[in-house]
């Protein structure tokens, strides 16, 4: 295979000609792609996912759209993301989406497995990614792609699907507006309007959109990561944000021992803890500056929880799942300072009781708990 010469030694004049010789697949590696992906689709379609933690309903598939690269049609070569976004017939606003979506990519997740089609394709689920929103992230073959093809599923309300007229869609942003969702968590809702606009543009704009992401990808700068993990000393790496995370993680463990399943999140201000997957890379996640992470290692029967304090901001603690609530309230104790019996945790709006198991309250991997600090009791002056 020829090597891509570098883009700025490429002529205005043979633009054209470098997009078509080293950026757009080739017909025959798309279609070998695209039809891994259409058995995705068809498992989606024809599956009923039957309705648990709220879900009253069965739950099937009102339409499956393709977005990203391979939607729009501006896919570079040898990329092998493919991102779907999977309308439900379970959710009916904007609010039930954000109440139920968590439960719905479990559903699925657990659908993954029986399906054979998508067995035989060498099926390997890497898991739920948190992320904006959270997404479904698995990997299958082909017999001619040398890399596996990733597929990340994304469930969304659909709010445009019958609509026509300005009002109703004039209504349809009014109840964006009244969710009151954290930025891009209901993106996927009008996937097709952002896909369509790319998709209908001429082959001049695709190509540039390819030019673009290949410059990008090529001339991103390295940043600086600092690594913070409880009890240990800061580790500063230099990572390419387009580096894949499990690259992140290699440098970690060759530079400390190791024992235990790494996780890594990181926080902006003013926004939830994200977990970072092993698949991704930071420029995924918008991180293209010199940025902090957090490392947590965690071993079997060991789970991650993240814990969200007053000030907005978030710790992540490694939680056996059988284990009491108060087990948790020492850890924080011991990290942050805030004496247990001071302490007030909540999931999903349930303040949590001292002496009961995490399996209690079904928390799960990954799941945020709500700090906040015990109001003092007033105490009655006596009768004078």
């Amino acid at each position: 295979m020829a090597l891509t010469p570098e883009l700025y030694d490429t002529s205005a004049p043979r633009l054209n000609s470098f997009v078509a010789q080293y950026l757009q697949p080739s017909r025959e590696w798309k279609e070998e792609v695209l039809e891994a992906v259409r058995t995705v689709e068809q498992f989606l379609r024809e599956e009923t996912f039957q309705g648990e933690h709220g879900l009253t309903q069965d739950v099937r598939v009102l339409k499956v759209v393709k977005v990203g690269s391979f939607g729009n049609g501006t896919v570079i070569r040898s990329s092998t993301e493919v991102e779907l976004v999977v309308f439900l017939s379970c959710f009916h606003s904007f609010q039930e989406e954000a109440k139920h979506h968590k439960t719905a990519l479990r559903l699925i997740w657990k659908r993954l497995w029986l399906c054979q089609d998508l067995l035989a394709l060498g099926l390997e689920v890497l898991g739920l990614v948190q992320g904006i929103p959270d997404a479904l992230v698995f990997t299958i073959h082909t017999k001619e792609t040398a890399e596996p093809i990733t597929v990340t599923i994304v469930p969304a309300y659909r709010p445009l699907g019958s609509l026509v007229t300005n009002s109703q869609r004039l209504q349809v942003y009014e109840n964006l507006i009244k969710a009151c969702g954290y930025p891009g968590n209901f993106s996927p809702s009008f996937c097709e309007l952002q896909r369509n606009f790319v998709k209908h543009r001429p082959t001049k704009l695709k190509s540039l959109l390819r030019l673009v992401k290949h410059w990008y990808q090529q001339s991103a700068r390295d940043i600086w990561v600092t690594v913070e993990q409880w009890g240990y000393p800061n580790l500063i790496l230099v990572v390419n944000p387009y580096e894949p995370i499990r690259n992140v993680k290699e440098k970690i463990r060759l530079s400390r021992a190791s024992l235990g399943l790494q996780r890594l999140s990181f926080q902006t201000p003013g926004s939830e803890r994200q977990l970072l997957s092993s698949h991704n890379c930071l420029a995924d996640f918008g991180i293209f500056l010199d940025t902090p992470i957090c490392l947590l290692e965690t071993v079997v029967p060991e789970i991650q929880v993240f814990v969200k304090n007053p000030d907005g901001g978030s710790h992540a603690y490694a939680i056996d799942p059988n284990s009491f609530i108060i087990s948790l309230k020492q850890q924080i104790e011991d990290k942050q300072g805030l004496l247990r019996k001071q302490q007030q945790l909540e999931f999903q709006g349930q303040q949590l009781q001292d002496w009961l198991a995490f399996t209690s309250y079904g928390i799960q991997d990954s799941d945020t708990l709500i700090l906040s600090e015990k109001k003092a009791r007033e105490v009655p002056l006596p009768y004078s």
